[in-house]
């Protein structure tokens, strides 16, 4: 990657880094809209065994994410101060890593798809639609940790219209894989929730060799052997100091819905529903803020790595604006249409009603989540990545969990009880970075990364 190229990473707008990373991941989470949109016609109790499948799929692929947050903040280190060798060694790292993660998750997912619904009560009459579809999702998910591993490495070297386009391709393969799977049609036998699952698959597998393809294209990396054999301590090392408290954050948050999921899972099938319907829209919803953070994300790691310490200081507050703003719109948009949305999935007046107010509250909601996804980037690109994690546990186990609990449980307020309880977590956590950000205490680990690249 040429000297050149790296300044026109760090001095890009904005807009220009946010846009095809936002596309790329609304795609990432297309597939589960679309198979829930699927499987919405074989009726809400096939959903609801669905949502609680994909909690499981969800906490794996947080899982293989640290490696790549912490491989994409380590590499704009290196490419910001021009280092080309460390930035191949950590990509290799990186691929290679996640690959033996991605074999030893899926074999314990196929192996233990039922124990792992049971021990989340997952109601029996639901296990027939939730058991196949996660022993197959879940035993593939090796696909997915290399995808997260390639995608990194191309984000991080400014290419992020290539991986979208990767990205929207496999939408739409997967698109037309489930209208074949899951009906029956053009001769292929009707599979139901089995195709869903499959259609997803063979998508994920077309976009790993599309992405090693453009790893060796765009960047001259041919994938190697050695690759996924002769993997760098030292570079691991830096990759695991970024990404385990990456981890731990995501991993919390994952563990503590998990644990709310099965709290909304006691209040009867049409909740967990109408739970799973209102999730994937809100997921929309954060897909501008989860982009914004990225790119903001990018842009610090190249002005770290550079010594750019004010600059970074001032783009995060740049970036924050934005986020807000376009945050605030996107929500009310949302809002404006969700009988409408939620009627596209569910034709039960309850689903849609139940629904249609928890987005409402989404309008408080959904601000205090942009200052989590776009401060908590921006600190882990400084290399200040413990105090998210610590900030994580104290509010998710501290406020989210227990609060859903007492309002949605105890108090009978059902899923807006839990609604309330998200939006005071994310409230807390976020003011929280904001105030850390401010301070500039993560200047020290700036200096500290910074040395180690220059050394």
């Amino acid at each position: 990657m040429s000297s050149n190229h790296i300044n026109k990473v760090r001095q890009a707008s904005l807009f220009a880094m946010t846009w095809p990373i936002f596309i790329e991941q609304l795609s990432h989470i297309l597939p589960g809209i679309v198979d829930t949109f699927m499987v919405s016609h074989l009726g809400d109790s096939a959903v609801a065994g669905l949502a609680v499948a994909n909690q499981i799929v969800g906490f794996c692929i947080i899982l293989f994410s640290f490696v790549g947050i912490g491989s994409a903040v380590v590499l704009t280190h290196y490419l910001g101060a021009g280092d080309h060798a460390g930035a191949q060694r950590v990509a290799a790292t990186a691929v290679g890593i996640n690959f033996w993660l991605g074999v030893v998750v899926s074999l314990a997912i196929w192996a233990f798809s039922a124990d792992m619904l049971r021990l989340l009560h997952l109601p029996p009459q639901l296990m027939p639609y939730a058991q196949p579809f996660l022993a197959l999702m879940g035993g593939t998910l090796f696909l997915e940790s290399i995808n997260i591993a390639f995608g990194s490495v191309l984000r991080a070297h400014g290419h992020t219209r290539e991986a979208m386009y990767v990205a929207i391709g496999m939408n739409v393969l997967n698109l037309i894989l489930n209208v074949v799977l899951i009906f029956g049609l053009l001769g292929a036998p009707k599979m139901g929730v089995i195709g869903a699952a499959l259609s997803t698959v063979i998508s994920r597998a077309v976009a790993c060799l599309a992405l090693a393809w453009l790893v060796r294209r765009q960047l001259k990396l041919g994938v190697r052997l050695s690759w996924f054999l002769n993997l760098s301590r030292d570079t691991l090392s830096r990759i695991l100091r970024i990404g385990l408290p990456a981890a731990g954050e995501n991993l919390c948050w994952q563990a503590s819905f998990m644990v709310i999921t099965y709290f909304v899972g006691q209040m009867g099938v049409v909740q967990l529903a109408t739970f799973s319907y209102a999730i994937q829209l809100s997921m929309i919803m954060m897909m501008l803020g989860i982009s914004i953070g990225i790119s903001t994300e990018i842009m610090i790691g190249h002005m770290i790595g550079a010594g750019e310490f004010d600059e970074a200081y001032r783009q995060l507050l740049r970036s924050l604006r934005v986020g807000l703003g376009v945050t605030v719109v996107t929500t009310c948009v949302v809002v404006l249409l969700a009988p409408w949305l939620l009627g596209f999935f569910s034709k039960d007046p309850a689903i849609v009603a139940g629904g249609a107010v928890l987005l409402r509250i989404s309008l408080l909601l959904e601000p205090g989540r942009t200052f989590n996804l776009v401060v908590i980037n921006s600190l882990r690109a400084t290399g200040d990545a413990r105090f998210p994690v610590l900030m994580g546990v104290c509010s998710m186990w501290g406020v989210a969990v227990p609060l859903a609990w007492l309002l949605g449980l105890h108090l009978g307020w059902g899923l807006i009880g839990v609604w309330i309880a998200f939006t005071c977590d994310e409230w807390v956590r976020g003011l929280a970075m904001y105030a850390r950000w401010k301070s500039r205490v993560w200047e020290k680990h700036a200096h500290a990364v910074r040395a180690h690249v220059a050394a």
